[in-house]
């Protein structure tokens, strides 16, 4: 898996201070995608010893988003849960352009999902018609995870 840059945001995942990782390879080629240079296979190696460096060089940061790796979700699988074990407190996020189906086998490492290709005429999470899907994941004891959706929290307060 490779990543193109990062940048740490504020919008992205609600109430949390996220280093958002801009995957690339992206499969999924939705028409009109914000960032079509993540289709590309180009950047740099994002490795665990890569991860390390990035998380530790933006102190403050409360969660990790990989923005892409649809390619690889079960990387983004074990990165979430090597993130989990290794730095207490800080959770994990995947902008996925995949449906939940599809998305599925990597909930159980990730306190946050977006799930869903961009579609043109339906618009981004802050747009009242959104095709897309922002879940926070919520563990029960023992049971599989339960999803509250939260993509109402991206839209604009006056409306």
């Amino acid at each position: 898996m490779k990543y193109v840059d990062t940048k740490v945001v504020f919008r992205e995942v609600p109430d949390e201070v996220t280093l958002a990782i801009n995957i690339s390879n992206c499969p999924v080629h939705c028409p009109g995608c914000h960032s079509p240079y993540l289709a590309k296979d180009v950047g740099e190696i994002l490795d665990k010893e890569a991860l390390s460096s990035l998380i530790e060089s933006h102190p403050g940061i409360s969660c990790v988003s990989f923005m892409g790796g649809d390619a690889e979700p079960l990387t983004v699988r074990e990165y979430a849960l090597w993130i989990k074990d290794n730095y207490k407190g800080i959770k994990t996020c995947w902008y996925s352009g995949r449906d939940l189906e599809n998305a599925g086998q990597v909930l159980d490492a990730l306190d946050f999902v977006k799930v869903g290709p961009y579609i043109d005429e339906f618009g981004p999470l802050d747009s009242p018609g959104t095709n897309q899907r922002f879940y926070r994941i919520v563990r029960k004891e023992g049971g599989t995870p339960d999803l509250e959706d939260w993509t109402g929290r991206f839209l604009p307060r006056f409306l």
